[in-house]
């Protein structure tokens, strides 16, 4: 084989093993509300070796910080708004995650398992 149809043959592959399909499959959808100060649900149960795409829905006027340092993210969510969080893949564990300006009341936890 020529040298051009090997490093054309390893661009393909290279492109296919990132394409935008193969990471679908390894992503989780999940959505939560904060309302009153409160997450709901409380605990998310996500499988472990999946990146999760959380949208988290803020309902209250004011708004909030998204933040777990076990689970390496922060983001502030505008009153009436909603935003996106990614995190993972998981191993097997439970991570905390609280709303930073609301600390007493917004508090959660993501279960992998």
């Amino acid at each position: 084989m020529s040298m051009l149809k090997t490093v054309a043959s390893f661009v393909l592959v290279a492109l296919t093993a990132t394409s935008p399909v193969a990471a679908a499959d390894d992503e989780v959808d999940q959505s939560i509300v904060i309302q009153n100060h409160v997450f709901t649900p409380v605990e998310l149960k996500v499988p472990t070796g999946k990146t999760i795409v959380l949208t988290v829905n803020n309902r209250d006027p004011t708004p909030e910080e998204f933040e777990s340092p076990m689970l390496k993210v922060e983001k502030i969510i505008p009153g009436g708004s909603t935003g996106l969080v990614r995190f993972g893949p998981l191993s097997a564990g439970t991570y905390v995650f609280f709303g930073d300006f609301n600390q007493s009341t917004a508090q959660g936890k993501v279960t992998a398992e």
